[in-house]
């Protein structure tokens, strides 16, 4: 009597484990119900595996999150989990979920920063890019320039590139790496600098560089317009280039660039009253434009102007360069632009 007392027991035990055992199996590899369509999982940076799950359940779509969390932490994989955004397949089973967030596989978005833009316009673009935080107050933030080591300007020190990044990343993750990526190509390109350059460091470069890349979108035009600059510095000449005079202008500047704003003494980036460089870069210099800074052609131009076709006419002497601006300059073509129509001629 004891013994068949046992048996039942033991086969009632072992039942009760037989039945534990398809329940959390089915629990596990069902098809989560709430899952109709593609769910979007945020897994913050320091988020504990239960505290995931649980906000998975609190959206109506996971179900038994702790059971989840226990046989994660029983196959030990729930002590890593890669920060950002995951996509939830539709139709997906609990296994599933734990394997995506195991694997680490997080949404990557990106943001491409222009060539040419300022600080200013690089953290606006920043601003309005979804998925990403913002954090930065503008291009004079502390941190910018703590990372630039700048103590006025952190203008420049940013490489205009296409960059990845999850959700959850900031303003300032972007421009850390920007800066980073900045830094080696700057002192690669200083280090394979030509024999003879106008420019003193690789500051003076990127100053130089960011003239350049506001000055031309032509590929082919950029040594030369390096030229004329390397040429004006080491003859003692003033640069007078416009872009310069605009960016020191600032919001004031309404698209119209008159007398009064080329003899402003106040205006430190006026290269038509300073000589040399201006204080800080003017844009983010692509590495074209760095290229051509460090490499500048070596004809005998000393003046170019657009030609209205978003190119440049070039002379040596200044009659020459007269006659281009009376040329091109004032009697304009009705379709004067200063891009070209296409960009066959850009890198």
């Amino acid at each position: 009597m004891r013994n068949r007392l046992l048996k039942l027991c033991l086969g009632g035990f072992l039942f009760g484990i037989f039945c534990s055992t398809v329940w959390v199996a089915t629990a596990l590899t069902e098809p989560l119900e709430g899952l109709s369509e593609d769910k979007l999982l945020q897994v913050a940076a320091g988020d504990s595996l239960t505290r995931v799950l649980i906000r998975a359940s609190e959206e109506n779509w996971l179900p038994n999150p702790r059971l989840v969390s226990l046989w994660a932490r029983f196959n030990n994989i729930d002590r890593s989990m890669k920060a950002g955004e995951y996509r939830v397949p539709a139709g997906s089973n609990a296994l599933d979920l734990l394997a995506l967030l195991e694997e680490g596989e997080v949404i990557t978005y990106r943001v491409t920063l222009p060539e040419g833009i300022t600080l200013e316009e690089a953290i606006n673009r920043l601003n309005a890019t979804p998925n990403l935080v913002s954090t930065l107050s503008g291009p004079l933030d502390p941190s910018l320039l703590a990372i630039t080591e700048m103590a006025g300007s952190a203008e420049g020190w940013f490489l205009p590139e296409t960059y990845q990044f999850i959700a959850g990343n900031s303003d300032l993750d972007i421009l850390k790496r920007a800066h980073d990526a900045m830094q080696q190509a700057l002192e690669l390109a200083w280090n394979e600098r030509a024999p003879v350059v106008a420019v003193k460091s690789p500051y003076e470069a990127l100053i130089l560089a960011s003239i350049i890349e506001r000055e031309t979108s032509v590929g082919s035009e950029r040594k030369r317009i390096s030229g004329v600059f390397s040429r004006r510095l080491q003859r003692g000449m003033r640069l007078q280039t416009d872009p310069t005079v605009i960016y020191g202008l600032g919001n004031a500047y309404d698209g119209n660039l008159t007398r009064a704003h080329l003899r402003d003494e106040s205006n430190d980036w006026n290269t038509y009253q300073i000589f040399g460089l201006p204080p800080t870069p003017i844009a983010l210099p692509g590495l074209a434009s760095i290229e051509a800074a460090l490499h500048p052609d070596q004809s005998d131009s000393l003046y170019f102007v657009g030609r209205g076709d978003g190119h440049h006419a070039f002379a040596d002497t200044l009659d020459q360069h007269n006659e281009n601006v009376r040329r091109y300059q004032l009697d304009r073509r009705a379709d004067y632009r200063s891009t070209p129509a296409s960009n066959k001629d850009s890198p």
